[in-house]
């Protein structure tokens, strides 16, 4: 008889037809990774040779394979009742006094007096290939304490190998049942009822952007972020900025964590688990600190490396001792099958009425029927159009998953259960939307749009959508640089899989806009805001900010360093701050600050803010924001550029104010860019040259100013146009002189997408790079080159005298 008992010290990876994949996985990194510093909770496996003879001992092998003969594979109409008889054959089955003998063994010796409650957790002997992950199929037990309750604890996990979902799942996955054994890990008991525990991914689990890793944490057990029962936090966490030693907490997203999972004792004694509200001061708090983010994510990097593929971990925290531990790592199952090079494009053109919204699931867009659901059971006429709409997703949902268009919850993050198993499955998914239950009526006809970055929104009845495939491998990048403008960090990692150059144009004010909401003068002078409810709202966002200003800087560097960080080492390119000063007015605060103007666009704007007594401070956060990413963060590709820079003093004196708040251009190879946008850019680009390191045309305002024609306004548009002749004397006269001078040049706007003439003049006179919103990215590609080609063939008729 082949051993019936492995400690974790005597298993690895290799033994996954002996203990399963879970726990292969565990016995591989307690032995290769805790000499690293990586702490896994010992324990100890049963083997698949041990479940085998419990079969055979109780003779329930045959009767299990004359169940399962009966499943009816159309409809699985009888799954849960053939579930629950091939559950029951196992739990009336009896361990055997030897099998007994040797887990009470093991469990004596191996746990301390004051460490005897564990954690019981199935392995199954194909869990964890590359194709399926088996989350959430197989039963675990927590807080075991006592030999017979760690028995009775194994029988249970035996049976959970037939669990209706577990079933469902092997039928899809195309295993067959009578091969696959259940091993036992018994392992010991992290306290996180008392501390904290989460989930982890070595990519991004949406895009599938590999150079982050993805933290989400809630308080107690982490039953509730697998169920999705509350709405975790969520750390972002930058590889190379951790590789250098830099501060790699690239963004921070504070759940509600309204539940907290803990152990309660029943009138009979037994211990069992109950949801507890969280206290209002732990919501407002994130589970973990910066320093344990970083412990985590090197511990995270060291299993990535190790496996040498993106690795999906489970982490938990014992309250009583304050350790952590990685309790779990299996491969990430979502994007190592899919070929990187394709990309479906999804592209809402009409929006309904909003209904709710959520974190989105992937990118698709799909229209479908709500159907509000309970419980699976309540499930009914389900078909390829229904839409799922339910409080949260639990394992027992899983066999229904596959049937449907759609999943709504009202719970969950992007690391539940729900969130999983959709990715797994391609079912497009909006969870955690709080309301989604209220807000949907059974039967309506909704739209689903997870295209529009990390949040996913539901409208109602069905909206006309785009969808198109791309193969990126096929696409010829230009000699040209071509890179992207952005404004919305959402949409970071999904976009910088589509060529480019990085980003020629990061638009700050969108950030400000939808992140911080806040004029930054208010945060600065709080106490001359004049509306009391504008003070209680500013009061309550920025409640966990001791200094408010600190909430300005918090938020503004997030948003930069998730776009800098998504296209790293690339360039990309800030512009700082340039509201007009009714726009400035409408964030929040932002009426006390700000003065009237007849004429913002031509107004107090840009440049001429930042070194004014009346926006000084404001500008002092912007710099420290940059700062941090581009200093702290050791995000280095990021490059800062001057909007609306009137004389060459005023740059001076920017560039002065700048330095006063630690962002001296050349330092830590800092590069300082300026649009050129008005006339007075290009009369003087020389000049402009001497202090700045790059120039970016700003086509509609450049436009504007040299035609004298207001964009904004409807009765001149018939007149507004990049492509007339004076303009265009404009930018070729910048872009001669950034040559003469040997400073880059760039160009952000429509007109190289929409009009082949004009990408054809900018290539013609040699600019260095042209920037594109990502919906003219492809578009614009491809009238470059054929810009290039048409250069070639002149030059090539040149060159032969044909010309």
């Amino acid at each position: 008889m082949e051993s019936r008992i492995k400690k974790f010290s005597e298993i690895g990876i290799n033994d996954v037809d002996i203990v399963g994949g879970k726990n292969a996985s565990l016995g591989e990194m307690y032995n290769q990774l805790t000499s690293k510093g990586v702490s896994i909770p010992n324990g100890f496996a049963t083997t698949s040779a041990a479940f085998w003879e419990f079969l055979k001992e109780n003779n329930i092998q045959t009767a299990l394979e004359d169940l399962l003969k009966d499943l009816n594979r159309e409809t699985y109409a009888n799954l849960e009742h053939i579930g629950k008889q091939a559950r029951t054959l196992i739990l009336n089955g009896k361990l055997s006094p030897t099998f007994s003998k040797e887990i009470t063994e093991a469990y004596t010796h191996l746990f301390s007096e004051d460490l005897k409650e564990v954690a019981v957790r199935s392995s199954a002997t194909a869990e964890d290939l590359p194709d399926a992950s088996f989350a959430g199929q197989h039963e675990t037990y927590l807080n075991i304490k006592g030999a017979t309750a760690v028995l009775e604890a194994v029988k249970k996990c035996f049976a959970s190998l037939y669990t209706n979902r577990a079933i469902k799942y092997r039928e899809d996955k195309g295993f067959k049942h009578s091969t696959i054994a259940l091993s036992v890990g018994v392992q010991r008991m992290v306290r996180s009822d008392k501390g904290c525990s989460g989930i982890g991914f070595t990519i991004e689990p949406e895009s599938g952007f590999d150079n982050v890793i993805v933290l989400s944490g809630i308080w107690g057990l982490g039953e509730n972020i697998v169920q999705g029962t509350v709405n975790p936090d969520e750390f972002y966490v930058f590889k190379p900025s951790l590789a250098k030693k830099k501060h790699p907490i690239i963004q921070k997203v504070l759940g509600d964590k309204k539940l907290t999972m803990v152990y309660s004792e029943t009138q009979q004694g037994k211990i069992t688990t109950t949801n507890i509200e969280t206290p209002i001061e732990k919501q407002e708090q994130f589970v973990l600190s910066d320093k344990d983010v970083i412990s985590l994510a090197k511990w995270a990097l060291l299993i990535e490396d190790h496996y040498q593929k993106p690795m999906d971990i489970e982490w938990a925290k014992d309250g009583i001792t304050d350790e952590l531990f990685i309790t779990q790592a299996r491969p990430e199952t979502v994007h190592q099958t899919i070929n990187k090079n394709i990309h479906i494009a999804y592209t809402l053109l009409k929006k309904g009425v909003l209904l709710t919204q959520g974190n989105a699931v992937g990118s698709k867009i799909v229209i479908g029927n709500a159907q509000l659901l309970k419980s699976p059971k309540e499930a009914e006429a389900l078909s390829s159009d229904t839409i799922i709409v339910t409080d949260t997703i639990t394992p027992d949902w899983d066999p229904l998953l596959k049937q449907v268009k759609g999943i709504v919850t009202n719970k969950g993050g992007r690391t539940s259960h729900a969130a999983i198993v959709a990715r797994e499955l391609g079912v497009a998914a909006i969870v955690g939307c709080g309301d989604a239950t209220k807000s949907i009526k059974n039967g309506d006809t909704i739209t689903l749009s997870c295209a529009q970055g990390k949040t996913g929104y539901i409208y109602q009845g069905e909206c006309a959508f785009k969808e198109e495939q791309i193969d990126f491998s096929n696409i010829k990048m230009p000699k040209t640089e071509v890179k992207l403008i952005l404004a919305d960090p959402e949409n970071a990692f999904q976009l910088s899989r589509y060529p480019n150059n990085g980003v020629g144009l990061l638009r700050m004010e969108f950030i400000i806009t939808h992140y911080v909401k806040i004029h930054p003068m208010a945060l600065v002078q709080f106490d001359k805001i004049k509306d009391s409810a504008v003070r209680k709202t500013i009061q309550d966002i920025t409640k966990s900010y001791p200094e408010k200003k600190d909430y300005f800087v918090d938020k503004l560097s997030q948003g930069i360093a998730t776009i800098a960080a998504a296209f790293y080492p690339k360039e990309v390119i800030v512009r700082l701050s340039d509201f007009k000063t009714n726009e400035y007015a409408n964030l929040m605060g932002g009426k006390d600050f700000e003065p009237h103007e007849e004429n913002p666009m031509l107004g107090f704007r840009g440049a001429s803010r930042y070194y004014n007594d009346l926006y000084k401070a404001g500008f002092a956060l912007e710099c420290k924001a940059i700062k941090k990413v581009h200093g702290d963060m050791g995000l280095t590709n990021l490059k800062v550029m001057i909007p609306f820079c009137r004389t060459i003093e005023e740059g001076k004196k920017v560039l002065a104010v700048m330095s006063e708040n630690g962002l001296k251009r050349g330092v830590h190879g800092l590069e300082v860019y300026t649009m050129v946008e008005i006339p007075s850019n290009v009369i003087l680009a020389e000049q402009f040259a001497k202090i700045f390191d790059g120039f970016s045309i700003g086509s509609n305002d450049l436009t504007q100013l040299t035609l004298g024609i207001d964009r904004d306004s409807e009765l001149m548009m018939d007149l507004f146009d990049e492509n007339n002749e004076a303009p265009k004397q404009m930018i070729k006269m910048a872009i001669q002189l950034a040559k003469k001078t040997r400073t880059k040049i760039g160009l952000c706007g429509q007109a190289p997408s929409d009009s082949p003439e004009f990408a054809s003049f900018l290539v013609k006179e040699g600019i260095d790079s042209i920037s594109f919103n990502p919906d003219a990215l492809l578009q614009g590609i491809e009238n470059i080159n054929k810009a290039e080609k048409q250069n070639e063939n002149i030059g090539f008729l040149i060159d032969s005298g044909y010309l």
